[in-house]
């Protein structure tokens, strides 16, 4: 398939948190921006955007991005969103769901491609794991909304090379390097788009004693979870002062520029 105006949506997993790339807006590159970089291989006029801002929840994505990503006329739309909100103390699964499946009707009538994600199982995870219950339900829902509108689904939770911490950044709570590009494979492979993309080795990680790896959780606490905590506490989001990094449709270098 040849797709030439591609716009993604959604929060720091679109945006591109975790892959740090000082030469691009808001220094990140991401698996939409190597997802982007093999489609301007295939079309000599190709334009991408990405309005995804991190921190944002479900919501927020629907009332500030889905008017603008629809007036761009896109034929590819990505769209991430519900894992800010689920990760919330309190959350209406079947109210998400609802919101969600409207918005996704809207993509749908425009004839666009669109391609959604289930949020990961966080079985492996001892932080996240007592909340596996709502990423099932959360899950459930959007392969539901998928199969309503004919949209395609990345089914991150089916995904089990992500219980490798090795795939995520250092906070524990966005891809890295290594996690974005196996994500770009996902997304191109759903859309049967023949690339050259190959797996990035994940960061290894020293096996380490009892008494460093509790050393090393209250650093993470400290530096990441508290952080966190606070901002939610507050009111406050990682995305306050944060613009969408590709707000309107514009070329990007193709992937063999970037391997």
């Amino acid at each position: 398939m040849h797709f030439t105006r591609f716009v993604a949506i959604g929060d720091s997993f679109t945006e591109g948190v975790g892959d740090p790339d000082p030469g691009r807006p808001n220094g990140l590159r991401g698996w939409a921006d190597r997802v982007a970089e093999v489609l301007a291989g295939t079309s000599g006029d190709f334009g991408y955007a990405n309005l995804a801002i991190r921190g944002r929840k479900l919501r927020p994505i629907i009332e500030q991005q889905l008017e603008p990503a629809l007036a761009l006329a896109p034929d590819l739309i990505t769209s991430y969103a519900g894992a800010n909100d689920i990760l919330r103390p309190r959350v209406d699964i079947d109210d998400l769901a609802t919101a969600y499946d409207e918005a996704v009707g809207r993509m749908s009538a425009t004839g666009a491609t669109v391609v959604l994600f289930t949020a990961f199982d966080p079985g492996g995870s001892a932080i996240y794991r007592p909340m596996r219950g709502r990423f099932a339900l959360y899950n459930e829902a959007v392969r539901e909304i998928a199969d309503r509108h004919g949209t395609n689904v990345v089914d991150f939770w089916r995904m089990r090379e992500y219980r490798d911490f090795g795939f995520w950044d250092a906070d524990r709570m966005h891809l890295g390097p290594a996690g974005h590009q196996r994500m770009a494979m996902a997304v191109l492979d759903s859309l049967d788009v023949p690339h050259d993309l190959h797996p990035l080795p994940p960061t290894e990680h020293p096996e380490l004693s009892g008494r460093e790896m509790r050393a090393r959780n209250l650093e993470w606490a400290r530096t990441h979870a508290a952080p966190w905590v606070h901002r939610r506490l507050t009111g406050r989001s990682s995305g306050d002062d944060v613009s969408p990094k590709r707000p309107e449709l514009a070329p990007i270098s193709s992937v063999a520029q970037f391997g």
